[in-house]
């Protein structure tokens, strides 16, 4: 069963990268049915730049906004992916540029009973002016400034020789995750109680665990770059880090406040 693909992207006030991001979509090799910006409270800058990137855009460019009140990216993810009419979802964040074979990589690594972990390599901050200034999109494990370059190397024929399922939370980044619409339905999405910097992905993966959905990490495809940038707060780490132990130790299937009711 091959996936028709919606793809989310999580946004708060970076239009600059907003928009290299959505300009390395434009050019994929396999195109989603959907792309949703799931905007966490951004300004006006951002919305200017989506209307105009929305008049030559391939497919469905929708954004699904919520008042800016802090750090609150549970919750516009879950009201992003309840809009979401694929079958299966990729969800990246608003600050990574996605090598040109990012969701056809993903259409191949989709498998019933598996979320999918992807991984990235990132963009030093000294390289971001020109970057800017260039609107440059074309990156490989060998482009001055790139950090984790393993990560940059995309070799599908190779994929299989790195590729691990395991029935583990750990290491789940919302940046580099795809999953079935209907098992994130079956979970309740994302924790909306989880307001602020830290663990709700991998939360949100301990449940899918929890519900015999296991995780496929994924290397040498699915390639993204990341912007470097400054770390968000992390004054309530702790606290969500206690809930993901108690997701893990309960081995909760669920939560109480999630997609269902946001």
């Amino acid at each position: 069963m091959k996936p028709t693909i919606s793809l989310i992207v999580a946004t708060y006030n970076w239009p600059e990268a907003l928009k290299l991001c959505l300009l390395s979509i434009k050019r994929q090799t396999c195109l989603p049915i959907e792309v949703i910006i799931a905007d966490d409270g951004s300004d006006m800058r951002t919305t200017m730049l989506i209307a105009e990137i929305q008049k030559n855009f391939p497919v469905s460019l929708v954004r699904i906004w919520h008042e800016d009140l802090g750090f609150r990216k549970s919750i516009i993810l879950n009201k992003a992916i309840k809009k979401a009419v694929g079958t299966y979802i990729v969800q990246i964040d608003g600050d990574v540029i996605l090598d040109p074979h990012f969701l056809e990589d993903h259409n191949v690594a989709a498998q019933p009973g598996f979320f999918i972990r992807g991984t990235r390599a990132h963009i030093s901050k000294k390289r971001i002016p020109e970057i800017y200034r260039k609107e440059m999109l074309d990156f490989h494990f060998l482009s001055a400034g790139i950090i984790n370059r393993f990560n940059a190397i995309r070799a599908p024929f190779l994929a299989f020789l790195v590729e691990k399922k395991r029935n583990n939370s750990n290491s789940v980044r919302g940046s580099n995750l795809a999953y079935w619409k209907a098992d994130f339905m079956q979970v309740n999405g994302y924790n909306n109680d989880l307001m602020g910097w830290g663990h709700e992905d991998e939360e949100l993966a301990a449940r899918f665990i929890n519900n015999g959905i296991w995780k496929k990490s994924i290397k040498f495809k699915a390639v993204q770059y990341h912007i470097s940038h400054e770390t968000s707060s992390r004054d309530r780490e702790f606290m969500h880090s206690e809930v993901l132990q108690k997701t893990l130790r309960d081995k909760l299937k669920t939560c109480t406040n999630g997609v269902a009711q946001s």
